[in-house]
């Protein structure tokens, strides 16, 4: 009888501790997500900001007044803005997909351990991870060689290829594709496309969405390869435009000492400041609703295609 009430009081005390730990965790994660959602939150309220504010008080969570400015500033684009918009989601889908399909198709034969150039193929890209061609020799093949000038190639075919991404997914095939599969499907009569277009890739779904959510978040933030091969502002992507909106605010407000007492008034009033906040606001918000997509997967994926190596 003593014996089972000893029992009984040491599975509270570990019910007690676990509970306690339990709360603990949730108010560790609790911390930590509030510190990832308050900047940005912040950056929502600063954007709404009136100039005048910021300049009497600085960054604030309670402003003095509120104001659009940043956003009316931004929108006089008009149509150019829109066009940004429309390219930099055509540039991020039809990139992802393209870049998705090849990163799928070379970690497969590197995970194959029947292919003959298998080595040569990961020593080929994972050479690349640790030595570039650099800047000049990479801008004369793209733009002379491949003639990547003012148009979608050109900002697009510059990130089809990521050595670090293709690493991840063969990766993933090895921890999470057992080769018996291949084997069963080869019995079957089954050919290498339709095993892997019927049989690994529907397996293998969260490493796939993980590299497919990496790959769009880099096309989506990608400005460089604009500054580099596009002129046409038919072509210009949205992180490029707001870029260039930027610089010519930053320089009206350096520069217009000399340009009359109306342009300095004008200056003064610019929302410098807050359109900083603003233009983060109008590159984040977008992007944010492709995470609901991938986020069943993005844990999974990440976390099989870390584990072995």
């Amino acid at each position: 009888m003593a014996q089972t009430t000893n029992i009984k009081k040491r599975k509270r005390r570990i019910n007690a501790v676990s509970v306690q730990t339990e709360i603990l965790f949730n108010v560790i994660m609790i911390l930590f997500c509030l510190a990832c959602i308050i900047p940005f939150i912040f950056v929502i309220i600063i954007s709404f900001t009136s100039e005048e504010s910021i300049q009497q008080i600085g960054y604030s969570f309670t402003p003095i007044s509120w104001s659009l400015e940043a956003y009316k500033y931004t929108f006089k684009m008009g149509q150019s803005l829109w066009r940004s918009y429309f390219n930099s989601f055509y540039i991020t889908v039809l990139g992802t997909i393209l870049s998705v399909t090849i990163c799928v198709l070379y970690s497969y034969a590197l995970f194959r351990r029947d292919f003959k150039y298998r080595k040569f193929f990961t020593f080929f890209s994972f050479f690349t991870m640790l030595f570039g061609g650099g800047l000049v020799p990479t801008y004369i093949v793209c733009k002379q060689l491949l003639g990547l000038n003012d148009n979608y190639a050109a900002l697009i075919v510059p990130l089809l290829v990521s050595p670090f991404n293709i690493i991840i997914m063969r990766t993933f095939f090895q921890s999470s594709v057992p080769e018996e599969l291949i084997e069963a499907a080869a019995i079957d009569g089954s050919g290498e496309y339709n095993t892997l277009i019927r049989i690994i890739v529907p397996v293998s779904k969260p490493g796939i969405a993980t590299i497919a959510l990496l790959n769009a978040l880099a096309y989506w933030n990608e400005w460089y390869t604009a500054m580099l091969y596009v002129r046409d502002k038919a072509h210009i992507p949205l992180q490029y435009l707001l870029m260039q909106i930027q610089r010519n605010v930053e320089y009206l407000a350096k520069n217009s000492s000399g340009l009359g007492a109306d342009a300095i008034k004008a200056a003064q009033s610019m929302p410098t400041q807050s359109l900083r906040m603003a233009l983060v606001v109008l590159i984040v918000v977008p992007i944010t609703f492709a995470y609901p997509f991938f986020q069943r997967y993005i844990i999974a994926g990440l976390t099989v295609g870390s584990v072995k190596g």
